[in-house]
């Protein structure tokens, strides 16, 4: 526990290649007392050090990044995150966006449009991916599981049944799990 309030800096990069200097400057300029530092995809959920710098976050103390895409992969990931922050009773800023700062008077205005940004861009995302759905299919992509057997495989497979062969000898047979062939047998 400390007394004062603290201002923690995060910069992530996507990958080991790419470098955190201008991040950690720029946090370091603002008056970060501590930089947590990340190299991994902002894609995946699993961000150890951003866990690690909410889990030090006490009231009154104030999360700070270059960019909000440096936090998060997009507006839902956004509001998780900053709600996160908001239950250690601290607040949120970022350098590149001023107005993504939760620390003033208007932090509720500034969540409550990021939560219609998020919305809306999870509404658009659905439509996109629908959309493309639809055209993949017209141009005859198939989708699901590719079938292990072949149609002749499945063929032969089904005459070993009808002539009487369990579903244990042909899945042997055909090095496939059993389970395959009583998909088979059910179609």
């Amino acid at each position: 526990m400390h007394n004062r309030r603290m201002i923690y800096g995060y910069a992530r990069v996507s990958s080991s290649g790419q470098d955190l200097t201008e991040q950690l400057a720029q946090l370091s300029a603002v008056g970060c007392t501590k930089i947590y530092r990340e190299k991994v995809s902002g894609a995946t959920a699993e961000r150890p050090q951003l866990k690690r710098v909410i889990g030090a976050l006490d009231a009154g103390d104030v999360l700070m990044v270059t960019s909000s895409d440096r936090l998060a992969r997009n507006t839902r990931d956004l509001l998780n995150t900053l709600h996160a922050v908001k239950e250690a009773g601290a607040g949120f800023r970022s350098i590149a966006e001023p107005m993504v700062d939760t620390t003033s008077q208007f932090a509720e205005v500034i969540i409550a449009v990021l939560g219609v940004a998020a919305s809306y861009e999870h509404h658009r995302i659905t439509e996109r991916t629908a959309a493309g759905r639809v055209q993949a299919r017209a141009r005859g992509v198939k989708f699901g599981r590719r079938a292990v057997l072949t149609p002749h495989q499945q063929a032969e497979a089904l005459q070993r049944l009808a002539a009487g062969d369990t579903q244990r000898t042909v899945a042997k047979l055909f090095n496939v799990n059993q389970a395959t062939i009583s998909r088979l047998a059910r179609k």
